[in-house]
C-alpha cells in the first residue's frame, strides 16, 4: 500500500476547496490523504486527549507517522537514550499502538556514524518498540555500503530524501518492508513546487516498490506540499502506460 501525505495537515490554500467539508482541519485532510507526518512531536510532547482526537479524526486505516524529539537526535545525539525513548513511547502510545503508524528519527547533518552509539540506540528502542521506524541520517557516514546490514538487522527503513545531500540519499534503504520518501522541496527547500514530469517520475517509482510506501511532501512554507500529494495520487491512480 502506498501513504501519501504531507507534513502536518495545513490544506494549502491553492486546492483546499478540494477537500470535503470537516468538523476539523485534521478531518477534512483525511478526506482526500491518507497518512499525514506529525513534526510537533519533535519540539513538545502532547496531551493524551489530543492524540485521541487526532484518532477520532481520521478513518481507522489512516497512517499517522510521529516525528521524534530533538532532545533524543540533536541534543543528546543518540547517546544515553533509554529514558527519553521510554518517555516518547508512553506519551505517544494510543497512536503508536495503531499498526500503521511510523516513527520517524531525523539525524542532524553534523551527526556522523558510531556504530557503538548507534548501535546501542536502536537496540534500546527495538526492545521498547516493534513497529514500523524510518530514519532520515543527513551525514555521509550513514550511507556506505556496509551499513546496509545494520539498518536490516534493525528493521530500520533509511529514508529517500529530496533533495538529496549524495546520490544514495536519495534512494530508499534498509528494512524491506517498507520505502519512506520524504521531499522537502526542490531547487528551493520547503518553498518549491514540484512540477508534473518530476511527480511522475516519483509515481512510476512507488509503483515499483515492493515494499509498503510512505511519501511525505515537507514543501510547506508556500503551501505546495499538499497540491504535490494531491497531483501524485492522481497519477498513482492512473493505469501504468
Amino acid at each position: 500500500m502506498i501513504s501519501v501525505g504531507t507534513a502536518g495537515w495545513a490544506l494549502g490554500k491553492q486546492v483546499s476547496e478540494q477537500f470535503l467539508a470537516g468538523s476539523s482541519q485534521l478531518e477534512r485532510y483525511a478526506t482526500r490523504l491518507n497518512c499525514c507526518e506529525i513534526n510537533s512531536t519533535f519540539y513538545r510532547l502532547h496531551r493524551a486527549g489530543t492524540y485521541a482526537r487526532w484518532l477520532e479524526a481520521v478513518p481507522t486505516d489512516f497512517r499517522f507517522v510521529l516525528k521524534a524529539p530533538r532532545q533524543m537526535t540533536h541534543e543528546q545525539k543518540l547517546r544515553d537514550c533509554r529514558m527519553s525513548l521510554q518517555d516518547f513511547l508512553e506519551n505517544i502510545a494510543a497512536v503508536s499502538a495503531q499498526p500503521r503508524t511510523v516513527l520517524l528519527f531525523q539525524l542532524p547533518p553534523s551527526l556522523t556514524f558510531v556504530e557503538e552509539v548507534a548501535g546501542k540506540f536502536f537496540t534500546d528502542l527495538r526492545e521498547l518498540y516493534s513497529g514500523l521506524i524510518a530514519c532520515e541520517p543527513r551525514h555521509p557516514s550513514w550511507f556506505a555500503e556496509s551499513l546496509e546490514d545494520f539498518w536490516q538487522n534493525f528493521g530500520i527503513s533509511r529514508v529517500a530524501a529530496d533533495p538529496a545531500r549524495l546520490p544514495e540519499a536519495a534512494r530508499p534503504g534498509g528494512c524491506n518492508g517498507l520505502s519512506y520518501y520524504r521531499w522537502h522541496g526542490s531547487p528551493r527547500m520547503y518553498f518549491s513546487k514540484y512540477h508534473r514530469d518530476r511527480l511522475s517520475e516519483l509515481a512510476a517509482r512507488l509503483r515499483a516498490c515492493p515494499a509498503e510506501v510512505v511519501c511525505i511532501f515537507d514543501n510547506t512554507a508556500g503551501g505546495e506540499a499538499t497540491g504535490n500529494a494531491l497531483e501524485l495520487l492522481e497519477l498513482l491512480s492512473r493505469r501504468p502506460s
